[in-house]
């Protein structure tokens, strides 16, 4: 059996292994909403265009589509996070229980505000629909006390039945470093601890003890304050830093139509070029596919190389695919079987 095959077998086996996974994932849940349009005229009242309604969609943003791709990969998920008592969170938590994901650790306060963005996209019967605007409707302020409380009580009770934790922070307090990094003190209730990968947009390096985490490149240079651009010295550099910053087991730092880039501690960085085809379709969403993969993964005991491939196996797929998307364990599967892992030599 040549390198190559073995390497698929390997990740077969391991994406085989999903469904005998459970993760808890703690994040921030976001109803993606997307109305579509079609462009009717010009508007008498101002230069703008006038878009007759045609349809409308609310699927599972941030960590709620980190939740809703594990699910579609076959493993068990955990959500912990919270939502309002409105529409939006109704909607989520509907589909949530279509997919029957647990909801008991999602809190319903009506205090809180389930955070939306509604994308408006237009176009012509039958042609591509291009976003006009995004609005977006968040909560006033981060939850409250007591709601945290309850967050962090259900993430703990929660990580004791999984093989993993994974963090979703889009900055809206569900999911904030107080709260993870709490989980990690000592005490008479103590958690057993399981590999707890992270996805930060604001603010990953005020995390401890994390296992892994899985930023974008932008992510990267507004937490070190430096530009890598298309250097490749750069980004291995930077990851690095954040590697000791954090102290790491592994990072997973994504960089668009220039691939991945995994990091594990004490192995040099390996450069992975997008799965598929460069000419992406739509970026919304990808984030939350590659973390779903990536902790997935490792929960079914793949080292930090294969977990990376596999991320970038269901990144290159999803974002092919247009508005916020998952990928199944058989287009994983699929993928697996169209092309070997690739690496990049420096």
């Amino acid at each position: 059996m040549t390198k190559h095959l073995k390497e698929v077998e390997r990740l077969r086996k391991i994406v085989e292994a999903f469904p005998k996974v459970t993760i808890t994932v703690l994040g921030d849940l976001v109803a993606d909403e997307f109305v579509y349009g079609e462009i009717s005229r010009v508007s008498r009242e101002a230069p703008v265009l006038i878009l007759k309604h045609r349809e409308r969609s609310v699927v599972p943003g941030g960590g709620a589509n980190a939740v809703n791709n594990l699910a579609d990969l076959g493993v068990n998920v955990l959500p912990v996070g919270a939502v309002g008592d409105d529409e939006a969170g109704r909607l989520l938590m509907k589909c949530f229980r279509h997919k029957r994901i647990p909801v008991s650790g999602v809190l319903k306060d009506k205090s809180y505000t389930t955070v939306t963005k509604t994308r408006i996209l237009a176009g012509m019967t039958h042609n591509t629909r291009q976003q006009v605007v995004r609005v977006d409707r968040e909560p006033e302020s981060a939850p409250n006390r007591h709601l945290t409380r309850e967050l962090f009580l259900a993430a703990r009770e929660y990580v004791r039945a999984s093989d993993a934790l994974l963090v979703s922070d889009y900055g809206y307090g569900s999911a904030s470093p107080a709260i993870v990094n709490a989980l990690r003190q000592p005490g008479r209730r103590r958690v057993v601890m399981v590999p707890m990968v992270l996805d930060s947009r604001y603010r990953m390096l005020e995390y401890t003890g994390v296992t892994a985490a899985t930023p974008n490149e932008a992510e990267v240079e507004a937490a070190l304050g430096v530009r890598i651009g298309e250097d490749w010295k750069k980004v291995s550099l930077a990851g690095k830093v954040v590697m000791e910053r954090m102290q790491l087991q592994s990072l997973l730092i994504t960089r668009g139509r220039d691939g991945m880039v995994a990091f594990e501690r004490g192995r040099e960085p390996l450069d992975l070029p997008i799965f598929g085809s460069d000419e992406i379709a739509d970026v919304t969403g990808a984030g939350d596919t590659v973390i779903a993969a990536f902790t997935a993964a490792l929960a079914a005991g793949a080292s930090t190389e294969e977990a990376a491939q596999l991320a970038n196996y269901a990144g290159g797929i999803v974002v092919m695919k247009r508005g916020t998307a998952t990928v199944s364990r058989d287009e994983l599967l699929r993928a697996l079987e169209k092309a070997p892992p690739a690496t990049r030599v420096h």
